[in-house]
């Protein structure tokens, strides 16, 4: 989980200064709208949406445009159907990644990825290749400051898969991927706020990255994520702490 742990603090930290807000506002429009289509526009009958408004809520997206992504959602779109493909892939020195897209034209997307990846030492996957070294599960993350007894006394009442603590002093929650829903009622009857909470892929085995390494994995991750159709990027790397300090 260590290596997953110091990505997952890399990504926080890197929403919350990202400039690109326009693209952030794009994908979290794109997930509000495919939740309300394939589960109803009430979020209390809906994890999948109450999750997407949440990630609205982090992203600070105006009201407005919150509801006309769920009115679109719901209501059907004359628009071209959003698809949701995930694609797998290798990077430069062996890395696995895993790319969710939420896309209107899979024929624009495929050679937009392949481009991406072919000019960053790295190649598409055929459908198998990449996914079975990768779990899927809820992630939460608390700021520093929290208590991680606190959370634990509370995340032990549903049932969680873990409880860490980073070196920044960030507490995370990792869970089943069905079970997020019920934990997060469960830390907001309790009044514990947390800053982020998604469905993630965490790896089984995770390859560690020197300083370069690590350099051309973020940077080719950025590029990726700077597409309007890729909701997000998972990878199986490790970044040890010497090599963090040094991209900090």
């Amino acid at each position: 989980m260590s290596g997953h742990s110091k990505w997952s603090t890399i990504k926080h930290k890197k929403a919350k200064t990202d400039a690109k807000r326009g693209k952030m506002f794009t994908k979290v429009v794109r997930e509000i709208t495919i939740a309300a289509k394939v589960g109803g526009a009430d979020p209390e009958l809906n994890p999948r949406l109450r999750l997407a408004l949440q990630k609205a809520k982090e992203a600070n997206m105006p009201n407005d445009n919150i509801k006309r992504a769920v009115e679109k959602g719901a209501g059907g779109s004359d628009g071209n159907e959003l698809e949701e493909i995930v694609f797998e892939a290798y990077g430069p020195n062996g890395v696995a990644l895993m790319i969710p897209t939420l896309t209107d034209n899979k024929f624009r997307t495929v050679p937009n990825l392949k481009n991406i990846l072919n000019r960053a030492g790295g190649s598409m996957a055929s459908k198998g290749a990449v996914s079975y070294m990768f779990k899927s599960k809820g992630l939460i993350i608390f700021e520093p400051g929290h208590s991680e007894d606190t959370i634990m006394e509370v995340a032990m009442v549903t049932t969680v898969n873990d409880v860490l603590t980073n070196d920044d002093g960030s507490v995370e929650v990792i869970t089943e991927p069905d079970l997020l829903d019920p934990v997060l009622q469960a830390f907001d009857s309790a009044n514990l706020r947390y800053i982020s909470a998604e469905l993630t892929m965490i790896p089984d085995v995770t390859v560690p990255l020197d300083l370069a390494a690590a350099e051309q994995i973020l940077k080719l991750i950025d590029k990726l994520e700077d597409e309007d159709d890729v909701q997000n990027v998972f990878g199986n790397f490790d970044i040890p702490d010497e090599v963090m300090a040094s991209l900090a």
